[in-house]
């Protein structure tokens, strides 16, 4: 597995909810690359929960939505928006689980459209939440000009990820 450089990271005013490291509010996320898949480990925290000791379903939407844009960042190597996003919530999440582990990858290409599924996966690898994204991408151009990104690239000594 390898870790994936976040392309933003660093830029004024850069402080995306799911991926900045910056956002104080925002749940951090980092991403790895496990051959057609992207990876994502995370920590739930009480103050994401929605029922007592309950991962919020919205937070959980958010780690599912931005774990697809980071698929097409890195696997097409170009920017986008969510167009639809299919969710279904199978089994409860503890804030108080030790960590999640979300993964993706893409199911099928239409020229632009670009359909990627995402599972979050508890501590004891139990499906806990899916969801397909409808991914609208943009060209290359568009891309560089109004998302300021170039290309996304690994780190490249591996990561073993003992959780």
């Amino acid at each position: 597995m390898k870790k994936i450089i976040n392309p933003w990271k660093g830029l004024k005013g850069y402080y995306c909810f799911g991926c900045s490291p910056e956002n104080p509010m925002g749940v951090k996320m980092e991403f790895y690359e496990d051959g057609d898949e992207i990876v994502s480990f995370w920590k739930p925290k009480p103050e994401y929960q929605g029922w007592l000791d309950t991962l919020h379903g919205g937070i959980q939407a958010v780690l599912l939505d931005e774990i697809c844009a980071w698929v097409i960042v890195r696997k097409l190597q170009t920017t986008g928006v969510t167009s639809k996003m299919e969710t279904r919530y199978r089994k409860s999440i503890s804030t108080n689980d030790t960590f999640l582990e979300i993964r993706a990858s893409i199911q099928e290409q239409k020229r632009n459209i670009i359909l990627v599924k995402a599972t979050i996966y508890n501590s004891a690898k139990e499906i806990c939440t899916e969801a397909v994204c409808t991914y609208f991408t943009f060209s290359k151009e568009k891309s560089q000009q109004e998302m300021f990104f170039t290309s996304c690239e690994v780190e490249e000594t591996e990561i073993n990820h003992s959780s």
